[in-house]
């Protein structure tokens, strides 16, 4: 713990507040004394205010200490004993809070009239003491109120970062399993073409036949060892939440199915789907397909605007709706976006999503296209 938490200032005012009480118990205990400091009334407030402030102690010690001297000496004490009863009534004792309280009073009857707390106001004893319950009682209830709401905040924040953290690995799963389905075809068409090239042994050389065998050898074992990697890292369980991949279709089959189902969608292409490599495409892909259904679900009849551009430099998609009416029984917001900027950022872009001026949503994403692949696509 540190010196901060173990020394706060609520703590330094508890102190200066009992200490000044105990000063002003001595002062007054002298002055129904004649003048004299030193007698037993003295060392009792001092004693009295010597406990309140120590939590080390048996709970029990200062409010018979301070329920004792009240009894006896009287009002010169009160202050002292209304500290205690706050003290128990913050920690759910008001039983004890009630009976020191009635044990005071009833000592009092037999006071001199000098220190008695039923002088000079009959009643006004009784209402400092209730209002000492009453005060600890709430004080006490409130703590334990923060504190509650303090551990149900924490619990809050943790389940939302594990669940944000599924929402990336699951991300991470997807991307995964669509590379995979890229490469496989790709692969697959390496293997083939060399394939049939090399069974042509009576038009090609022998030192190209032998090649062509090793390249359609390497290029089975790469994708032998691809489904192997990636069967590897499959997870069951996510079955049921993670869609198909999409396998580079274009973004045009989600628009010409939104239509179908009655949305408007408007969509503004610059440059060819070839021209971004095959992860932006597949990003670019969900990214409209987030941005279509979240515009259904919370902006349900509202036109939607897709501008897409394949670079390079970048790929560029933005998807922005306008205000509408949210559909009824829509699921509520999952980590759809969380997802999104993980595959985003790993790709070296960034997505920004939110309010986008009078009621509209707007979800845009940039993704750099990488160093060779624009020298490429500047070739002539």
């Amino acid at each position: 713990m540190s010196w901060k938490e173990t020394f706060s200032w609520p703590r330094y005012g508890r102190w200066g507040l009992v200490l000044l009480l105990t000063a002003g118990a001595v002062q007054n205990g002298a002055a129904t004394a004649g003048g004299q400091y030193g007698t037993v009334r003295t060392a009792a407030a001092v004693l009295c205010g010597a406990m309140l402030p120590v939590r080390r102690l048996p709970w029990f010690l200062a409010p018979a200490a301070a329920t004792a001297a009240t009894g006896v000496w009287g009002w010169p004490m009160l202050p002292l004993l209304l500290i205690a009863l706050f003290d128990l009534s913050a920690r759910r004792r008001t039983a004890v809070a009630a009976g020191c309280s009635i044990a005071v009073l009833a000592a009092n009857t037999v006071a001199p009239s000098a220190v008695s707390l039923w002088r000079p106001q009959q009643y006004g004893a009784s209402l400092f003491l209730l209002l000492a319950i009453v005060g600890g009682l709430w004080m006490g209830n409130r703590r334990r109120l923060v504190k509650a709401l303090g551990t149900e905040v924490e619990h809050l924040r943790v389940e939302r970062e594990l669940r944000e953290e599924g929402a990336r690995v699951a991300e991470r799963a997807r991307i995964a399993a669509e590379m995979h389905d890229v490469l496989a075809h790709r692969l697959s068409l390496i293997a083939l073409h060399t394939g049939v090239l090399a069974t042509r042994t009576d038009t090609l050389p022998a030192a190209v036949t032998e090649r062509l065998s090793l390249l359609r050898a390497a290029s089975t074992e790469a994708l032998t060892d691809l489904r192997d990697i990636l069967g590897a890292l499959h997870d069951p369980r996510t079955d049921t939440d993670i869609p198909p991949a999409p396998v580079l279709r274009d973004v045009r089959e989600l628009v010409e199915q939104a239509r179908a189902a009655g949305q408007q969608v408007d969509l503004h292409t610059t440059g060819r789907a070839e021209q971004a490599p095959a992860a932006h495409r597949l990003a670019l892909y969900r990214l409209v397909q987030e941005g279509l259904t979240n515009a259904r679900k919370h902006a349900a009849g509202a036109p939607v605007t897709i501008r897409v551009d394949y670079g390079p430099p970048a790929t560029v998609v933005e998807v922005t709706n306008t205000p509408g009416t949210p559909a009824a029984h829509a699921a509520p917001s999952g980590y759809g976006l969380v997802g999104l900027r993980e595959r985003v950022r790993a790709l070296g872009g960034h997505l920004n999503a939110g309010p986008h001026g009078a009621g509209s949503w707007r979800l845009a994403a940039r993704i750099p296209h990488p160093a060779h692949t624009e020298q490429n696509g500047q070739r002539p």
